[in-house]
């Protein structure tokens, strides 16, 4: 039987992981913020399906660390979206007018620094949360809940 906090973990891993994938596929064109969150999303499902099945007992505690690696690459790449230093107009919803509006300004100022996305922020949070629990006790397996 899988533990709660291996579903919660694997439950966060998989909302994550497909809204990065989401957002790096629905830009105007393929930026390098984009293509880092398209492999993140990947890795992220990948780790939530391996929180289902036998192997994470092999991943042991560091399955926690990794949520929270996952989380510091998350952040790290909205902050440099919003600072303007990768291509904004390619990372879809919550990237500004250049993803809400079909690159309609063309990769002006106006697209060069976007906000933060909020949704991925949210998530990234969740996710941190998540690593925190699964990384504090010694038997994630446990099932006596969180």
């Amino acid at each position: 039987m899988v533990s709660d906090t291996r579903l919660y973990g694997a439950s966060i891993a998989f909302a994550s992981g497909l809204y990065s994938l989401w957002s790096a596929s629905t830009g105007t064109r393929m930026s390098a913020g984009a293509w880092a969150m398209l492999l993140l999303g990947l890795i992220v499902v990948v780790h939530g399906a391996a929180l289902l099945t036998g192997y994470a007992d092999r991943l042991g505690g560091a399955s926690g660390l990794l949520m929270i690696g996952y989380v510091v690459l998350m952040l790290a790449n909205q902050a440099l979206l919003a600072g303007g230093m990768l291509g904004a107009d390619a990372m879809g919803p919550g990237s500004g007018m250049g993803g809400g509006m079909g690159g309609g300004m063309g990769g002006s100022q106006m697209t060069a620094a976007v906000g933060w996305d909020a949704g991925m922020v949210a998530l990234a949070l969740l996710m941190l949360a998540s690593g925190l629990i699964m990384s504090r006790g010694s038997n994630m397996d446990a099932t006596d809940g969180l």
